[in-house]
């Protein structure tokens, strides 16, 4: 994760009053999350759906294993 990102991180982190490593994002997440944004870029043909897409999937996640959610969400442009 880039110092940008990880100060992001620990603005929202600290915003929700949650601890920051519950926000972080491992390689695997972070190649789920922008293959997410690029299916959803490329599918729609807007580019705004990518990161309201990855919105949703983190609203979406709590519990939810995030391979399962991207799988959903790859099944449905399908």
């Amino acid at each position: 994760m880039d110092a940008w990102l990880a100060d992001a991180r620990d603005a929202l982190a600290a915003a929700a009053g949650v601890p920051s490593e519950r926000l972080g994002l491992s390689d695997d997440d972070v190649a789920v999350l922008l293959d997410l944004a690029r299916i959803a870029a490329h599918e729609s043909g807007e580019r705004t759906n990518a990161p309201l897409l990855c919105y949703l999937v983190g609203r979406a996640q709590g519990d939810a294993d995030l391979g399962a959610l991207a799988d959903a969400v790859r099944r449905s442009t399908a």
